[in-house]
């Protein structure tokens, strides 16, 4: 069979970017700090451009915990405060941080020079390992273990993965046995701070324990190191939960010998890597400032944000009068970028400003009430008010924030999933969870209430809210059980 050649004509289409408009999405997507960058570059870069601005959040700097620091302070302390900032962690160790444990590592070295001077002089947690195993006599094969399960602890000081895990990784050649690996994290289990390199709390606590009960042994008897070690190794959940008289019949002792365990407990520390962790501070400095102006929330760009570029007049005549000379083609290539460039920033400030405002239009509730006031909002009901796509509101709302009378918050803080209620309504997310903390915070320290409670109370003003869903909100507001809200 013969092939014979044809021609076929084809239609398509197809969407080219053109190197403004790729700009314009690019630039649009990055955060003020990081525009602030991408204008210095371009300053650098480019002579006919000029700018003699400040630099970005010069006048006025705000910790992301919306505290307002000082200008010229960028470790210095706030000049206001910010909302509440809830702390906890989310791993077997944080449902005992209701003891009341020992100080760490942080709060002793706490002094005068304040905490960014602090954070510029302290190791990290691995270089604290890594000079204490440079300091052994560990042979070569067992000093590159020891670092490699240095560098698979997490913030904590915990071992993230198993040894099983650790020995996939390893290469053939090398010959590695679980074995060998265990000896070197016991050897790593032996250095400063104690606990490092646990798998579990309870392991933690043991070895924690352990040495205690070798540098002390005459400071506690040795019966109550002994109930402390079953406590942390096998109930350290009835610890947690504060259910003395089950230890007591579960361990066969007197509440009191369980409380001479808790108190000797309480001077260890379930998170030994926390008080070598750097202090990172993040700063922001919200694109969009809201103010109340004639009864109406207005959203306004702030000042202090928006470079004011310009083109450099003395090259722009240079370049306009010698177009016909040799290399002004280049210079004419550089003037239209820079014609862009500021275009595009200008593009860009219009944008989040419509998306802001339309943002603060639909919120306006949170604004005079806050955050219990929240609506359910997605990104297609603001794209289709300013005619736009989902995508665009999707850039435009990461890494911007927004200053609020309650606060700074990211743009998507005001995006939010809905729950029904029994009017056929919908409240969203974000004030259920405001909801919850507000009920939390009103209740009796003797009799507070359960997740089951707080479902009720909220189906009373209208929500339906099953108790797994209010179990989900309240840890996500790193709020603890009932059982370790309750005082004694």
């Amino acid at each position: 069979m013969a092939i014979k050649p044809g021609l076929q004509l084809r239609l398509g289409q197809h969407i080219t970017l053109t190197p403004q408009l790729q700009q314009s999405i690019r630039l649009l997507q990055l955060s003020s700090l990081e525009l602030a960058q991408e204008i210095e570059q371009a300053l650098s870069d480019n002579p006919l451009l000029e700018c003699d601005d400040p630099p970005v959040g010069a006048a006025m700097r705000i910790a992301a915990d919306g505290a307002i620091l000082s200008e010229g302070s960028p470790g210095g302390a706030p000049a206001a405060d910010g909302p509440d900032s809830e702390a906890g962690d989310s791993d077997a160790a944080s449902a005992v941080t209701g003891l009341d444990w020992g100080s760490t590592r942080s709060e002793r070295d706490d002094d005068d020079e304040g905490p960014g001077a602090w954070a510029s002089t302290a190791p990290s947690l691995c270089e604290h390992l890594k000079s204490q195993l440079a300091a052994t006599t560990a042979s070569p094969r067992d000093r590159a273990l020891v670092q490699m399960l240095i560098e698979s602890l997490d913030e904590q000081g915990y071992l993230a993965a198993s040894l099983e895990e650790l020995l996939a990784i390893c290469p053939p050649e090398a010959g590695v046995e679980l074995e060998d690996l265990a000896t070197a994290l016991t050897l790593l289990q032996s250095f400063d701070p104690p606990g490092v390199g646990a798998r579990t709390a309870a392991e933690c606590l043991s070895i924690q324990l352990a040495l205690l009960a070798a540098q002390a042994p005459a400071a506690t008897d040795a019966e109550t190191f002994q109930n402390a070690r079953r406590i942390v190794s096998e109930h350290l959940h009835l610890l947690a939960a504060r259910d003395f008289p089950k230890l007591a019949r579960v361990l066969e002792i007197s509440e009191a010998q369980v409380q001479e365990a808790q108190a000797l407990i309480r001077r260890l520390n379930p998170h030994p890597g926390v008080g070598f962790s750097a202090t990172v501070v993040d700063y922001v400095v919200p694109d969009i400032l809201v103010r109340k102006v004639r009864n109406h929330w207005v959203a306004q760009v702030n000042p202090d944000v928006m470079p004011r570029l310009r083109l450099n007049q003395a090259y722009v005549a240079a370049v306009k009068q010698e177009r016909s000379k040799e290399g002004v083609s280049q210079w004419s290539s550089r003037l239209q970028e820079a014609r862009w460039l500021i275009r595009n920033i200008q593009q860009r400030f219009e944008t989040v400003q419509r998306v802001a405002q339309a943002i603060v239009d639909r919120q306006h509730g949170f604004f005079t009430h806050g955050a219990i006031a929240m609506r359910p909002l997605v990104l297609r009901e603001i794209a289709e008010v300013l005619e736009l796509h989902e995508s665009t509101i999707s850039r435009v709302t990461t890494n911007k924030y927004m200053s609020t009378p309650f606060g700074v918050f990211e743009l998507k803080y005001f995006f939010g999933s809905h729950v029904a209620t029994d009017t056929g309504g919908a409240a969203s997310s974000t004030a259920i969870r405001a909801l919850i903390k507000q009920l939390i915070g009103e209740e009796e320290p003797k009799e507070p209430l359960s997740d089951s409670r707080i479902a009720e109370l909220l189906a009373q003003q209208g929500l339906v809210v099953a108790r797994r869903t209010v179990a989900k909100y309240r840890e996500a507001l790193k709020i603890p059980a009932v059982a370790l809200r309750k005082s004694p």
